[in-house]
């Protein structure tokens, strides 16, 4: 009878913390005007949709620690420029989808 064990060698036998550190090196080898999610923002979207939905909603950080994902909010809009606050009509255009998308959910 074949042995069901897996193997120990490569990428999938690693440590998390090594594998995240070897993509992440690979994410930074790409020039950002290359990188599919910094010209594509809708599919960014979709993947940070798909990514979320993958974990059980028990296990996710934000939905069980909400100062948490104030916080990531703020840094995000720190590092972006506060996008919003220098551009009041993206900003009406932000709210405008969001009112339309929670309409539709009902």
């Amino acid at each position: 009878m074949a042995s069901t064990s897996t193997s120990n060698r490569g990428f999938a036998s690693m440590d998390e913390n090594k594998q995240r550190d070897i993509a992440r090196k690979g994410g930074e080898s790409v020039p950002a005007a290359k990188r599919s999610f910094s010209r594509d923002h809708e599919l960014a979207a979709e993947a940070g949709r798909k990514g979320g939905e993958s974990v059980p909603a028990e296990k996710r950080s934000f939905s069980r620690d909400h100062g948490l994902a104030a916080q990531a909010g703020r840094k995000g809009g720190e590092s972006s420029g506060g996008n919003f606050a220098n551009d009041r009509e993206r900003a009406a255009e932000a709210g405008r989808k969001g009112g339309e998308a929670s309409h539709s959910h009902r």
